[in-house]
């Protein structure tokens, strides 16, 4: 059987359970939950094991199997969690996701999970009890019964050597197991046991509802029975007839099936899995439509055709249905990229000896997947960094009257038609004095300057390079992590806010669009060239008086119901050199966040939804612009990043 088309479904499958299961090893470790994190990564460990088998990806199911065995023996109370038994199973974790990506790669030789299955192996055997295993090795024990097919659990019995009659004992052991539930199938067959055919041992399938304890201990007590292991065997001595089920049901997305007496419950999902890429063609395929609908009515609106009018506004109105459709197809929760976050916030703040509450509000705001995608990394150095920068050792903490662990919070909402993303933590907040001190020694600030506003220290500490740690560590000191940010989110046509407060802490929000690809703008004129402007961004608009212009400090404002605005001449920011606008030119007031800022224009064309081309900006060009787009009539047009006027 050929099981590549099925990596990609393998792999994605696989992320889910094991994201799954670094959740359920948090609950674990803090606490919660009773015994359901256990059961919950007992499940996703099994899953991944059968799958990986029958995808032939033998590390994997290695891995997972002593891993199952373990959690067994944990589920049965055999094993107490403790703090190394934790860091085993967090270790199991981040082995068991390399050796999938790397199965899924084909570079499986590259993960090494011989010394962790061995870790994992001696810590299942030292909870063994009773005379009996939960999870034997088949091989490794001398079993010679092949296990049976058939479903429920695999029961594994070995008769005392030199027992008489054995024949009679091995059918007596049987009929004790049915009493347990159904016996589903033998090995040998029953026949061949009555008859004296086998050796000492033999194997059958129970669908019981009842306890692996009260197995093994009914079992031992039919008379004659040396030992009982209750569990699948190894996965090298699984027969590969009796998993091929999970190659389809995985083709279904409904991961593994069902067993009866088993403990993994079906996943049924209503629901189809495409692949990226085609919806980012469908994307693009609705975005030249929506140029070629612009187009459209621009020629409509120069004939006099009630009929061809008509006919163009249906067309529109299908466009757009279509269109809608289309982006909310591509929009997702985003939990499924926070919920790995928890996990990672852990391992930082461990690395670096404090103590966090994290926590994570929003999960069901939507995002465009491709957007979605992008911004792991940004928000992955926010964490990191708040973690390292932001709080707090546990003793400053106490000692400056703080609870001896840090809050940080992910979140995310809803703002008009985007989405705010903060990371918030409750730490020292930046340290104005040494960013400044910092940005002297750099000469990124003149030398008499005496303090920073919120807005010049993000410009500071966005920079390349800069960075107020004294040493390097794992986490941070190396002058990448707000540059990083600041330059991915700006590429994605977003923001970057920083609010901090000494001594309080420090919120980092991130503004993104829904989607990449098409966005409302207003259209404005600069002499005979067209800009313009997400909508999302636009208050309102007002014409020029120069009654409403006022001079502060040397710079041009504009007095808006008694709000002072910043005034922005596009015509100055271009560097356009024509003639001077006709008539009165317009005012754009734009905001982003608490900021506003008046925007002079020479006119105002319209609005429009306009399809978002990314480009490469020219070395040493503007920052102004956050991509381009074609109008109706085929001509170019730049669009706005409004983040960087204010």
């Amino acid at each position: 059987m050929d099981s590549a088309p099925y990596a990609e479904l393998f792999l994605t499958e696989s992320r889910e359970h094991v994201s799954a299961i670094n959740h359920s090893l948090l609950e674990l470790e803090r606490g919660v939950g009773g015994d359901e994190p256990i059961g919950a990564i007992f499940r996703s460990v099994h899953t991944i094991k059968g799958m990986s088998a029958t995808m032939g990806y033998a590390p994997v199911a290695t891995l997972s199997h002593e891993l199952e065995t373990l959690l067994d023996g944990v589920r049965r109370g055999v094993r107490v969690v403790g703090a190394p038994l934790m860091e085993l199973l967090f270790q199991s974790a981040d082995l068991l996701e390399q050796a999938i990506e790397a199965a899924v790669q084909g570079t499986s030789d590259t993960v090494d999970v011989g010394p962790i299955v061995a870790r994992l192996r001696a810590e299942g055997d030292g909870g063994a009890r009773n005379g009996g295993s939960a999870r034997p090795d088949a091989a490794r024990d001398g079993w010679t019964a092949a296990a049976p097919a058939g479903d429920g659990h695999l029961v594994r019995v070995r008769l005392a050597a030199g027992t008489s009659l054995k024949g009679v004992r091995a059918y007596i052991v049987v009929q004790t197991a049915a009493t347990l539930g159904d016996v589903t199938g033998c090995s040998p067959a029953l026949e061949s046991l009555q008859a004296d055919e086998f050796g000492y041992d033999f194997a059958f399938r129970l669908r019981s509802t009842r306890s692996v304890d009260d197995i093994v201990g009914t079992l031992r007590k039919a008379g004659d029975v040396a030992d009982v292991c209750v569990g699948e065997d190894s996965i090298a001595e699984i027969p590969r007839q009796t998993m091929e089920f999970s190659v389809a049901d995985l083709a279904a997305g409904t991961g593994a099936p069902t067993h009866a007496g088993g403990d993994t419950a079906v996943r049924q999902k209503r629901s189809v899995r495409i692949d990226l890429k085609r919806l980012d063609n469908l994307m693009n395929l609705i975005g030249e439509l929506v140029i070629t609908r612009g187009r459209l009515v621009q020629l409509a609106a120069t004939l006099d055709d009630g009929a061809l009018a008509e006919t163009v506004a249906q067309t529109s109105r299908l466009v757009a249905d279509l269109q809608d459709e289309i982006m909310t197809s591509r929009m997702v929760p985003v939990w499924q990229v926070f919920d790995r976050f928890p996990r990672l916030v852990r391992d930082a703040a461990k690395s670096v000896g404090k103590e966090v509450d994290f926590s994570i509000e929003g999960k069901e705001v939507e995002l465009d997947r491709s957007m979605l995608d992008e911004v792991g990394d940004p928000i992955v150095h926010l964490l990191r960094n708040a973690v390292d920068h932001g709080i707090e050792p546990p003793a400053d903490r106490i000692a400056r009257g703080k609870p001896r662990a840090g809050t940080l919070t992910l979140s995310a909402l809803r703002d008009r038609s985007a989405v705010a993303i903060r990371v918030s933590d409750d730490g020292r907040g930046i340290d104005r004095a040494r960013v400044l001190a910092r940005a002297r020694e750099s000469g990124l600030v003149e030398a008499t300057k005496t303090d920073l506003t919120d807005d010049e220290i993000v410009k500071i500490i966005a920079r390349a390079g800069f960075s107020t740690a004294e040493k390097v560590t794992d986490l941070s000191g190396r002058g990448v992590g707000i540059d990083a940010v600041y330059n991915r989110v700006r590429a994605l046509g977003g923001s970057v806010d920083i609010r901090s407060i000494p001594g309080e802490g420090t919120t980092v929000t991130l503004r993104l669009p829904l989607t990449l690809a098409i966005v409302r703008s207003l259209l404005a004129r600069i002499g005979d060239e067209t800009y313009a402007m997400p909508m999302t961004h636009v208050s309102e608009t007002v014409e020029l008086s120069p009654t409403i212009v006022r001079s502060l400090k040397g710079r041009e404002v504009l007095m808006l119901r008694e709000e002072v605005l910043p005034l922005v001449r596009l015509r100055e920011l271009v560097g356009f050199t024509g003639d001077a606008p006709r008539g009165l030119e317009q005012v754009v007031v734009v905001e982003l966040a608490e900021r506003r800022a008046a925007l002079v224009v020479d006119a105002l064309i319209g609005q429009q939804e306009i399809v978002v081309k990314q480009f490469d900006g020219v070395q040493d060009g503007l920052t102004l612009f956050g991509g381009a787009t074609i109008l109706g009539d085929g001509a170019p047009a730049l669009i706005i990043d409004v983040s960087s006027l204010l």
